[in-house]
Formats: structure tokens, sequence, C-alpha cells
């Protein structure tokens, strides 16, 4: 199959494919019917939109796209009783997950509870010493002192646990997959329940606890009281979201382009002081989220305090935010350097295991726990297949897995445990968490290796990179970047628009840091655009836009504004080239 630009082998090895004819013709005819942007009417046709949705499609409300939270099970009886503990004045414990999805959950939690009067008690598991999810010791040590516990982002498969909790209700809000039986909670919601619908699986656990709350506001509203504002809370579920890479579609698509509105505003403290600390100049974006406030947050769950970047999010003394955040900051630095030892390892061990196979794996002795899921998503994306990266300790192994689209992870996790092959593990389609036995690494990965090659793992090379069409540099003005930006957020199934340019000269080239590389490209007619490539000397791309000698090339990446000085203007995040 021939390639966009006739590309089937680019600097990245990479065959570029462009929409096709019947895409075309599609983008041709709403581009009449709707007088919007060619380009911005190749994205709607990307996404399935028709002229007549298009409106909507661009302007999405929470009002139209949230689901009626009873859609889930065991809504009613969660969020009835949520409200009763409240009423009553009980003693609450929110038990959360130490990734940002766990924090944002608790802070959404906490945040409700105070706004009513009331301080719960925060718990979230050392990721080393007691691992994902409740555990008996913990669950017993809350009953004694509280009558509801509240897990959110866990708690889906934690029999045990939950039923060590005695004397005290445990309310479970998880998106997890689900076993073929329940905890014995008071309610288990959750979209990934085997007997739900699926219809709304994408949602993440801050996402179930936001619904959770606006039933317990409407509950609230039934008895003719006022419940706390939901709206300001908008900008913990679009961090959970954008950090637990859930897909920015339909109700979750409203729910973070909401919360970048609320976030920007600047009213939630321990955001604002680790934005501050992140150094995030312009207004936020999912980029953001995902890549500056996210890490930061998981670092403290990750290599230090675990419950640290949930205190922040509920935090209300901006001296004390700006200390966490000081903090985060500092273990998010400790982290890469602890990160970057481990993936060097875990890459020259994967590569002399073999890279083409369904499965991209590597286990080493004291790997940190904290990092194995890092370093399995830097395996995945440099080889497009599932990886799992696991830290042995004495005689088990803790290990994360990533998945790519379209082959569920999550599923064959647990298969394995059902089957005696791991001792633990769970989680969703794109990710997963697993604990082994030492002896039986071999075995389980060979069988996971197996399960995921008849989903069609590593199928096909590295991932053909597809574009949205072709555009002058003339075209790529701010204005085209705003319309465009319209049809975002931009994220997890739904990639920002990649356009191609062709046969451009470069104008100017400059090696930026260790690896990354910038330059300016021009058509030779006048316009000429800014490009950043990070990381492009760590391939081939840096060297032979830098050595150009004048020869001419294709460019692809996603166009974004730069602001500096007062001043914005067209940057391309260059992603792939090929000669002309």
């Amino acid at each position: 199959m021939s390639g966009f630009l006739g590309v089937t082998s680019s600097l990245s090895d990479r065959r570029w494919l462009g929409p096709s004819v019947e895409d075309d013709r599609l983008t041709e005819a709403m581009a009449q019917d709707t007088s919007l942007p060619l380009p911005l009417c190749r994205i709607l046709v990307r996404r399935g939109v028709q002229p007549s949705d298009s409106a909507t499609f661009l302007a999405p409300t929470l009002k139209d796209l949230l689901p009626d939270p009873h859609c889930l099970k065991d809504m009613q009886p969660a969020a009835a009783r949520f409200l009763q503990a409240v009423q009553r004045r009980e003693k609450i414990a929110i038990f959360a997950d130490y990734d940002v999805d766990g924090a944002t959950s608790a802070a959404l939690l906490l945040d409700w509870l105070r706004q009513t009067g009331l301080d719960a008690t925060l718990y979230i598991p050392d990721r080393i010493k007691e691992g994902y999810g409740p555990n008996v010791a913990a669950m017993q040590m809350l009953a004694q002192d509280h009558s509801l516990i509240v897990c959110v982002d866990c708690g889906t498969l934690s029999h045990e646990p939950i039923a060590a909790a005695k004397g005290a209700d445990v309310l479970v809000l998880d998106h997890h997959l689900g076993g073929e039986t329940l905890p014995d909670a008071v309610a288990v919601v959750n979209p990934n329940r085997q007997d739900e619908t699926g219809d709304y699986a994408q949602l993440c656990a801050a996402g179930v606890v936001f619904l959770m709350l606006v039933e317990a506001n409407r509950q609230m509203r039934h008895a003719g009281q006022k419940g706390p504002d939901l709206m300001s809370m908008l900008d913990l579920v679009a961090l959970g979201t954008v950090a637990d890479v859930a897909p920015l579609t339909g109700v979750n698509r409203a729910l973070v382009r909401q919360g970048l509105k609320v976030m920007a505003k600047r009213a939630r403290t321990g955001l604002v002081a680790l934005g501050d600390v992140a150094r995030m100049k312009a207004a936020p974006t999912p980029y953001h989220l995902g890549f500056l406030l996210g890490p930061r947050i998981n670092a403290g769950g990750r290599i230090g305090q675990a419950d640290l970047g949930a205190r922040l999010l509920a935090c209300t003394n901006m001296d004390e935010a700006r200390a966490m955040a000081d903090r985060l900051d500092q273990l998010n630095t400790e982290r890469r350097e602890v990160e970057s030892q481990v993936r060097d390892l875990a890459v020259e061990q994967a590569e002399e295991r073999g890279l083409d196979g369904p499965l991209v794996w590597a286990a080493g002795e004291g790997w940190h726990p904290g990092v194995v899921g890092i370093v399995a998503s830097r395996l995945k994306e440099s080889t497009n297949r599932p990886a799992i990266v696991i830290g042995l300790d004495g005689a088990e192994g803790k290990g994360s897995g990533r998945s790519v689209s379209g082959v569920d992870l999550g599923a064959a996790i647990q298969r394995l445990v059902a089957e005696g092959l791991l001792l633990k593990g769970g989680g969703h389609k794109m990710a997963a968490g697993l604990t082994v036995a030492r002896d039986q690494l071999e075995p389980a990965m060979q069988r996971l290796s197996d399960l995921l090659e008849k989903q069609g793992a590593g199928d096909g090379g590295p991932a053909d990179l597809k574009l949205d069409g072709l555009l002058m540099p003339g075209a790529a003005t701010v204005e085209l970047i705003e319309q465009l930006e319209q049809a975002g957020p931009f994220g997890a199934s739904a990639p920002a628009p990649r356009f191609a340019f062709a046969d451009v000269e470069i104008n100017f080239a400059k090696r930026i840091g260790d690896s990354h590389l910038k330059i300016t490209f021009g058509d030779g007619l006048g316009a000429r655009i800014e490009a950043i490539a990070f990381g492009a000397f760590d391939g081939p791309m840096g060297q032979a836009l830098s050595n150009h000698g004048g020869a001419r090339f294709h460019l692809a990446g996603r166009l974004e504004i730069n602001t500096w000085g007062g001043r914005s203007r067209v940057q391309l995040r260059l992603e792939d080239a090929a000669p002309a």
C-alpha cells in the first residue's frame, strides 16, 4: 500500500497514511453544508460527526452529555449511604489508589465533605509495603474508628480486605475490570462491572466519583437542601481523566473541556501551587495535565509519600500547598533519575529477548515498583506492542503493563490470575498491574504473550503515521489553530490533528540540549514556520534535518500556538520527516 506523499518509510521508519478518498468526499460535503474551514471538517469527519451534529460537537455541554447517575448499578444506595453518614456526622475514611486518578477522586470527596463541614480521614497505601488496593490490615484498622469507608479507584476485586472491615460499611467507586463476583460492600459503583452495559466504560474513577456526587446533590435537593458546588470541582475530574489516559470522547470530552476552563481560573490552591512549580505559563491544556501536573502528583505515590498528591489537591492553605508542591517537584526529579536507570536496563533486556513478538517484557532485580509502569509505557511507545516491566524482590515480582489500541491487557491479566499463573493482577484495557512468583515468571509471560497474540498484538511494525491532510505553510495561521481547537480537547482516542507540509526547504536548524532540534522551514514563497522536534537526535531525523545540505523534505506534525513576550505565533511540533 502506497503512503501519503509517497512516504512508505520515513526517517522514523513509518508509513504515512492520509485521508481516504471517501474522507475527502465527506470533508468537501461538510465544508459546503457548514461553511466551516476544510481542515476542521477533516477532523469532524474522522470523528464520525455528521454535518447536522457539527455545531453541538464543537460546543459540547455537560447538560447534554452527562449521563443520569442511575445508569450505573448501585448508584442510588451508594449516594444514600454516603449522605446518611454526612447527616449523622459519622466518621468517614477515604481509601484511595496512589496514582493521579486516585488522588483526584479522594480530593473530590474531601472537598465536597469539607463544604458540608465534615473532615474525612484520607488513607493511601504505600506502593512498596502494601501494594495496590485495600489490604486486610489497613481495612481492619480503619474500621475500628470509622463507620463508613469509601474506596476510590480500587476495591472491585478486594473481597477479603472488604470483608475484614468489621463494623464499618464500605462503598466502592471504581473503574477497574470487575470479576465474576463482587465484594460484600454496601455498593460497588463501577462502569466496568461484568453486569454493566459498558456504555460508560471509558469513565475514570474521578468521573465515577463525580457522578456519585451529582446523585448525592440530587438527593439533597429532593430533601430541600442545597449541596456543594459541583461545577467548581471539574478541574479535578479533568486532571484525573487526562492523567489516567481515559478516552477524550463523549462525556469525558465535555468533562475535560469544562474542567480546563475551571482550572484556568486558578481557584484551587493546590493546583495553583503545583502549576507554578511546574512553570505552567499558559492556559491549561491536556498536555499540561498529562505531562506537567500528572507526573508530579504521581511522584509521591511512585517514590515518596503516597498521600502527598491527594493532600496537595485538597489543600486550602497556600503556604502548605507550596511546600507540598516543592516536595513533589523534587520527588519527580528523583523519579526521572530512577526511571532512566531502569529504562536503560529494560530496553537492553527486551532487545536481547526480541522486539518482534506479541509482547515486549523485561524483569530486573530491585527495579523500583514506582517506575516500572512508566518504563512499560516507553517500551510500548517505541515498539507499538503491549509491554510489561517487573521489579523482582525475593520470591516475587511486582510489575506494570501498558497496552496498544485494540488489545485488552486487563482482561488477559485477569485470565492469568484465574489460571494461577499470577498471584494478583487487574486493571483495564490499556493498563494493568500484576504480582508474579519468581519461579512462574517465564511461563506467565509466555502465556500472556500467547493470549495477546490471539488479540492481534504484534501484527504490525512501527505504527503508521496518520495524517489529516496537507497544508501550505502560509495557511498555517494562529486563527486556523484556534478554529481546530474547537474540536478538542485532544488526547487519548481523540488525537490532535496532524498535518503534512510537502517539499519544504530548511532555512535554519539548531540542536537544543542533548537531543532536541529546532528548525525554521518554508515553501520558498515567503511563508516560514518554526518547528521543534523533541528527541530528534535519538533517531536519524536530527542528523538528516540539521545536515540537510539544501535537500528538501516532507514534514509532519501537530500545530500549536507558541506565546512568548505577548506575541503568539504558529509552531509545528515536528514528529516525522521524509526526503521529498
